[in-house]
């Protein structure tokens, strides 16, 4: 018998029994190195205990035998991972059929991560010493030595940075909604011609005229018809015959010999006229303008009212000012709301209104403050983030088919004769193979060659292939980050801890 050569191994109650030469085919490794001094040995049973996983030893015990290391489908992947540093492997060696499974867990454990970042949990901070802890203030709220000021901060935090943490919480984050709604629709109303208060400014042109001599005739009606204003309505009207009289002095000049000797009227008056100086009139003319309508301007003041007090509030009462600011939703919060009250200055003072309505597009932006409100929003913003790749090749593609078929396009179109060519330059074809690449359309540019047509077929094709493409790998990303989600925020809390013991590995002898 070869009893002498084999060794029982009893994982977790469960009995293994090998050879020794199985053992050492492995070195450096726990079961390599297996010796009658360890605790673990039992002299009565002439056995070795482990209490460790006996699923998985299974498979180790196989890899010993095989040389090759499979995953189970019936244990979680940190646990493989923990049982193959315990018995002395590199999880590096699962082959490549069961990798792929295998590798599952360590894009939850980033999904989970990246989770966390996210600050996207329902229910944290359940209790008050992981409030004050978030503070810094653990020892204080130990010692209850906490003031009046430290016990109302972390309150107020909770209560307008956090919305799902408590009912007043709720309230506060709906009146935001409500006033981020209004002042949103506001900014699009006050554009509708209807809602426009219309009024006419007075404003005044200079204008130049030719300052005739007393002794023409121009100048005597005009000194007849009197000064000042009433010239203004006649200006036009004058100019235009000056000019008339003087192109007609030009052909008395050729009829009359030319050169200049002649004595008609026609080289007295280009003699006159050329000794005129010009001279300068201000003219009122009336301008039709428009202006939102005030009760416009009573409601963005209502909303940036409370918009202010909220970044007030937000600002004294954050754990931490440098991660206030680093967030770009603050920042966005600050800047439109910053907007609206240098527009009002700027009105106020130099009436400037029309020209600074351009700066306020920047309050549109504070639609992503909505991602504070809805988990979703957080989540699909990261889900853009997490396929970066995909889309960076998505904007690779796509502008190389716009290049490639903008220019085939324009010389499809120059080959044969085609009088309605629209396709004048490569630039022009660049609009056409973005509008065709999409799959919009607009139809104001089309070929009408055959060879231009059926490049535009092959040009929707392409462009139909190259956005479907990464299509799925980007819903596939916001699916996981989403389940994931509701997964987490249904977890019950954790109430017990576990205290990690070392095991004892040698036996002392006497």
């Amino acid at each position: 018998m070869d009893t002498e050569y084999r060794m029982i191994l009893n994982v977790g109650g469960v009995r293994h029994e090998t050879y020794k030469h199985t053992l050492k085919k492995i070195p450096a490794t726990r079961l390599s190195r297996l010796t009658t001094n360890l605790a673990n040995y039992d002299p009565v049973l002439n056995e070795y205990f482990f209490d460790r996983h006996p699923g998985v030893f299974a498979l180790v015990l196989n890899y010993y035998r095989t040389g090759t290391l499979h995953y189970p489908l019936d244990v979680c992947g940190p646990l493989f991972e923990e049982e193959l540093k315990y018995w002395g492997l590199d999880p590096n060696e699962v082959e490549p059929c069961c990798w792929m499974t295998y590798t599952q867990h360590r894009d939850t454990q980033e999904v989970l991560s990246t989770l966390e970042k996210l600050d996207v949990d329902v229910e944290k901070l359940n209790n008050q010493e992981e409030l004050y802890k978030t503070f810094g203030w653990e020892d204080d709220y130990h010692n209850q030595s906490l003031s009046m000021w430290q016990k109302v901060k972390p309150k107020l935090w909770r209560l307008f940075d956090e919305p799902g943490s408590s009912t007043g919480a709720k309230v506060i984050a709906v009146i935001s909604v409500f006033f981020l709604i209004a002042a949103i629709v506001v900014f699009c109303l006050k554009t509708h011609p209807g809602l426009r208060v219309y009024e006419i400014d007075s404003i005044t042109v200079n204008i130049s005229q030719p300052n005739l001599p007393p002794h023409s005739k121009d100048s005597g009606n005009r000194g007849r018809k009197g000064g000042g204003n009433n010239n203004n309505n006649h200006a036009a009207d004058d100019t235009n015959r000056r000019k008339h009289r003087i192109e007609n002095d030009d052909d008395d000049d050729e009829d009359d010999g030319g050169g200049g000797g002649g004595t008609g009227d026609g080289p007295r008056w280009r003699r006159q006229t050329t000794m005129c100086k010009y001279r300068t009139e201000a003219i009122g003319i009336d301008q039709k303008s428009s202006k939102p309508h005030p009760s416009f301007m009573i409601v963005e003041t209502v909303c940036n009212f409370w918009f202010t007090i909220e970044i007030i509030i937000r600002f004294l009462t954050s754990p931490s000012k440098i991660k206030y600011f680093k967030a770009p939703v603050n920042i966005i919060d600050i800047v439109a709301t910053l907007t609206f009250y240098v527009d009002l200055l700027l009105a106020t003072s130099f009436g400037a209104t029309a020209d600074l309505e351009f700066f306020s597009i920047i309050r549109i932006m504070r639609l992503f403050k909505l991602t504070q409100h809805s988990q979703g929003l957080k989540i699909l913003l990261h889900t853009f983030k997490a396929s970066a790749k995909e889309l960076m090749l998505l904007v690779f593609f796509l502008v190389l088919g716009i290049v490639l078929f903008a220019s085939l396009v324009y010389y499809a179109e120059r080959v044969e004769v085609n009088p309605d060519n629209q396709f004048q330059s490569i630039p022009l074809g660049l609009w056409w193979a973005v509008v065709t690449m999409t799959t919009i359309g607009y139809g104001d540019m089309t070929p009408h060659t055959y060879l231009g047509r059926l490049i535009g077929s092959i040009c929707a094709l392409a462009g139909v292939l190259t956005i479907a493409l990464p299509v799925p790998v980007i819903v596939s990303n916001f699916a996981m980050f989403y389940s994931h989600t509701q997964a987490r925020s249904k977890m019950p809390k954790k109430k017990r801890a576990v205290l990690n013991l070392e095991q004892v590995s040698v036996k002392k002898k006497n």
